[in-house]
């Protein structure tokens, strides 16, 4: 049964933040489910005017209002243009917390957030074992990006093209470091994120392997639990409060200058959700304090280290870059991702619309494919009509997406992190 005390305060908090809401439709002109859908209830005014009545409505058909508020890539777009400067990203966060409080989490979501994200050392059995065996179930796509494409051989899920778990995962190879600061005078403590460590640790391994060139000490412990986007998103403030405690543990045990990852999911979270978001107000100024030392592993290198960019080599390939909502809408991060690419060496070349959602928004994808696809092969197109050799991103999430977009437009090209790009020239 909910807390009912626990659902009026927040309740409340979400009357007091709806009346900035002027519903003057500048969100309907930005949301990409919108303009696939053209339905108003999946525009943030209409979500806005759901929860304004959200009291009521939640005992009259809560199904159909948790259905229409998670039909929402959380992108972001729509607060970033708010000429009323809506805090629409907390407004929703708090919207399905307490949808989540009053239905409870579904089965299947309690048991993968409460029996396997909270348990680090679990998660990281279950996925190792994963990987031997996710040739059972799924089929190879093509070979097309450079790296294994291959496709879900099951009902339901078919079609879809992804970038299968890593035979060995990043905690496997390097489960730890402590390391001094170096001629850089810095040391970073290095926030990994589960896609990284466990599909992407080409990633993680570039992000060492610079960080090292530029001497910049590392402080990375083991058992980091994930960030807690995926259960925030789905309501669950209790497991996000457990994860983001666990980390806070982690991490405090270390001294460094900054804290860094090259997931823009991650980023935004450390930065954004993990102070605004914890109820417990004596952990709040020591979130803060961390939040404070946040950075993207991009912003980090180009603004503190002063990576610069370089002529591009004359037999370099071309590069374009897709710009992930989490770092464009909630940290305003566009420049130094660019720069790293620059600094690789290659040639630089910006996409039409560079700056719209490539369709991911995590669970969104699962749940609503047939719109997160239909993004999605925009922005496949947009990177294809760039003429780039390769495209490239600041975020896991993105990554898959756009391997998956790629893929099924039978593109020959490759989906590279921008550390990757620029590693690629170190010795």
């Amino acid at each position: 049964m909910p807390d009912i005390h626990e659902l009026a305060r927040m309740l409340k908090e979400l009357d007091d933040q709806l009346v900035n809401c002027m519903r003057c439709g500048m969100c309907q002109a930005v949301c990409p489910v919108f303009a696939q859908t053209g339905n108003e209830a999946d525009v943030t005014r209409g979500k806005l005017a759901l929860l304004d009545a959200l009291a009521s409505e939640m005992v009259k058909d809560p199904d159909s209002v948790n259905d229409k508020l998670n039909k929402c890539l959380l992108c972001g777009t729509c607060q970033a243009n708010c000429p009323s400067g809506v805090s629409v990203m907390e407004i929703f966060l708090k919207g399905r917390a307490i949808l989540t409080g009053y239905l409870g989490l579904p089965p299947i979501k309690k048991a993968i957030f409460k029996g396997m994200l909270q348990n680090p050392k679990l998660f990281n059995l279950l996925t190792d074992m994963g990987s031997k065996f996710q040739g059972l179930f799924t089929k190879s796509a093509n070979e097309m990006l450079g790296s294994s494409c291959t496709r879900f051989d099951f009902a339901g899920l078919g079609g879809r093209h992804f970038k299968g778990l890593a035979g060995t995962p990043l905690h496997k190879t390097i489960p730890s470091l402590d390391t001094p600061a170096g001629a850089s005078g810095k040391r970073v403590a290095i926030f990994v994120g589960c896609a990284i460590d466990k599909i992407f640790p080409t990633v993680g391994e570039a992000m060492i392997k610079v960080l090292k060139h530029h001497g910049v000490g590392i402080y990375m412990p083991a058992g980091q639990s994930c960030c807690g986007i995926p259960v925030l998103s789905s309501g669950d403030v209790a497991t996000f409060s457990t994860l983001v405690r666990q980390n806070l543990k982690l991490f405090e045990k270390g001294e460094f200058d900054y804290i860094v990852t090259a997931c823009a999911s991650c980023t935004s979270t450390l930065h954004e959700l993990w102070p605004d978001m914890i109820s417990d107000d004596s952990l709040k100024p020591r979130l803060k304090k961390l939040a404070e030392k946040t950075m993207d592993i991009n912003q980090f290198l180009v603004d503190v280290i002063g990576v610069q960019p370089l002529e591009a080599a004359a037999r370099s390939k071309k590069v374009t870059y897709h710009d992930p909502c989490h770092l464009r809408n909630s940290l305003k991060i566009t420049a130094q991702p660019r720069t790293m690419i620059k600094a690789s060496g290659n040639a630089f070349v910006e996409m039409n619309n560079a700056a719209s959602c490539c369709g991911c928004g995590g669970s969104f994808n699962l749940v609503h494919y047939d719109v997160s696809k239909k993004i999605g092969a925009e922005k496949a197109a947009n990177i294809i009509n760039s003429g780039a050799d390769i495209a490239s991103t600041a975020c896991p999430a993105c990554m898959l997406q756009i391997t998956d977009m790629l893929s099924q437009a039978n593109a020959r090209m490759e989906v590279k992190h921008p550390i990757e790009l620029y590693a690629d020239t170190l010795a």
